[in-house]
């Protein structure tokens, strides 16, 4: 018997057996992404605009609607908040629900605000006990200050995570692929806490929502520029999902505690997390090259599924990024993916508000399509 279950060579026969195959891949789109929509974020001692704003997903759509993708689109299903209780804490759950109101509880006048936090426990600082001030919690649960919480965050990251159900459902029952059209983003918040933008983790989500649905195993890839800190730490310790992220180098770049090549996970998932960090400047090939690594990790694991969390400030163009991928490598990215011939959640990340963002994220499906015969 092998001791580790994550490094072994599946026997498992085609997992695209059988599929039904639509002529476009579903898109559930997130309606509600607007109403979160941050004024200010804290950046080098100052407060800045917002770069995680609504024209990232406007962006996406646009492009949809004029490369004939526009009946593909779709909203989420009902959702049940149970699913988020396998995810994150339920402490941690509450907290978001009621933040607003909290904020608004302390001086009316703070709806004209965002809220980020102030403080933050440091190492050997308690965090068992939990604080009645609604700034303490604030920090216990966040751990940067360029994501602000607003009065629609809630909302929004409720109909995100919905939208990533929705899109592994409709995998589940049997389409090649299904993407969650979403933000705010998911990849950097963990089980209890939020930060890089980032809430509910809608690719712990939809992995979680394909395990539920009959997968023994499935497969998180995170092609997002920034690694995926709160995916990791979500499955660090289960063999069940496996993560592999390709990402810029933690010591240059955010969120630069977590990501490097030599966590690969803990205790039961001992092996099932597979870092790939990249130097600032990294080009398409050296890239390419790190995603077939990925994949092959993948492969030996033996995943039945795979969610993508879909960054896209892996861009040239990107403004809070330092890769130099160009549009037209996106539909090499979208074939290479294909190609791994597994039924494929693709949740949006990163890729900030550039009008190529939408460009860039229809390459990586129509590649993705196109490759698969969808």
């Amino acid at each position: 018997m092998d001791a580790n279950p994550c490094e072994k060579e599946s026997a498992m026969g085609n997992a695209t057996a059988g599929l039904v195959q639509s002529p476009l891949l579903p898109i559930i789109h997130n309606h509600l992404h607007a109403l979160h929509h941050g004024r200010m974020e804290m950046f080098r001692g100052q407060l800045v605009p917002c770069v995680e704003v609504p024209e990232r997903v406007d962006h996406v759509l646009a492009e949809l609607r004029q490369r004939g993708w526009g009946a593909a689109v779709q909203l989420p299903d009902a959702f049940d908040d149970a699913l988020l209780a396998q995810v994150h804490a339920p402490p941690y759950l509450d907290f978001l629900r009621g933040a607003w109101a909290e904020w608004l509880a302390l001086d009316p006048a703070n709806a004209a605000l965002d809220v980020l936090p102030s403080y933050w426990p440091a190492p050997g600082m308690r965090r068992d006990v939990l604080p009645g001030s609604f700034a303490a919690r604030l920090g216990m649960y966040c751990f940067d200050s360029g994501s602000p919480l607003t009065a629609g965050t809630w909302a929004a990251a409720r109909e995100g995570a919905a939208c990533a159900w929705t899109a592994a459902q409709r995998v589940a029952g049997g389409e090649r692929a299904a993407f969650a059209l979403t933000r705010p983003p998911g990849h950097h918040a963990g089980a209890d806490f939020f930060g890089g933008y980032c809430f509910l983790n809608n690719a712990a989500v939809a992995a979680q929502a394909l395990r539920n649905a009959g997968a023994a195993r499935v497969a998180v890839l995170d092609v997002d520029y920034h690694h995926g800190n709160g995916t990791q730490a979500i499955f660090y310790a289960r063999d069940d999902v496996y993560v592999a992220s390709l990402h810029a180098d933690p010591r240059t770049d955010y969120p630069y505690y977590l990501g490097h090549a030599e966590e690969r996970g803990e205790g039961a998932g001992l092996g099932c997390n597979h870092n790939l960090p990249l130097p600032r400047g990294t080009g398409f090939a050296a890239w390419r090259a790190a995603l077939a690594d990925a994949l092959q990790g993948i492969r030996a694991y033996g995943a039945e599924a795979l969610v993508v969390s879909l960054g896209m400030d892996t861009f040239e163009g990107d403004p809070i990024s330092g890769f130099t991928l160009q549009s037209a490598d996106y539909l090499h990215v979208g074939a290479d993916l294909a190609r791994a011939g597994l039924p494929t959640v693709f949740v949006f990340e990163g890729g900030y508000a550039v009008a190529e963002v939408g460009v860039n994220t229809v390459n990586v499906l129509e590649g993705f399509a196109q490759q698969a015969g969808c």
